[in-house]
């Protein structure tokens, strides 16, 4: 089930500068974050929907290129980021 508007808005209050602010990687990640954890229940239950499968790994693909775009330039901003939303262990 994919995340609803008021749950985006939500992600983008917490994470953005303002309510308006979908262009910080803080935002993209926390929203890529969300759509991850609202398809990995689907993929356990339909093992075979490969379709969805490649969608979710273009997701961890494109998440990663931003945790490390966000490393490179700021990485306080980096570490508060993966402490939130739990990515790293």
């Amino acid at each position: 089930m994919p995340i609803t508007t008021e749950q985006k808005k939500e992600l983008i209050k917490k994470y953005g500068k303002n309510s308006s602010d979908t262009g910080t990687p803080e935002v993209q990640i926390a929203l890529i974050t969300a759509n991850l954890n609202s398809l990995s229940p689907h993929l356990d239950t339909f093992k075979k929907d490969h379709h969805a499968r490649l969608g979710l790994l273009k997701l961890v693909g494109k998440r990663r290129r931003l945790l490390d775009y966000l490393m490179k330039k700021d990485i306080t901003r980096y570490r508060k980021i993966i402490q939130e939303l739990d990515i790293r262990k």
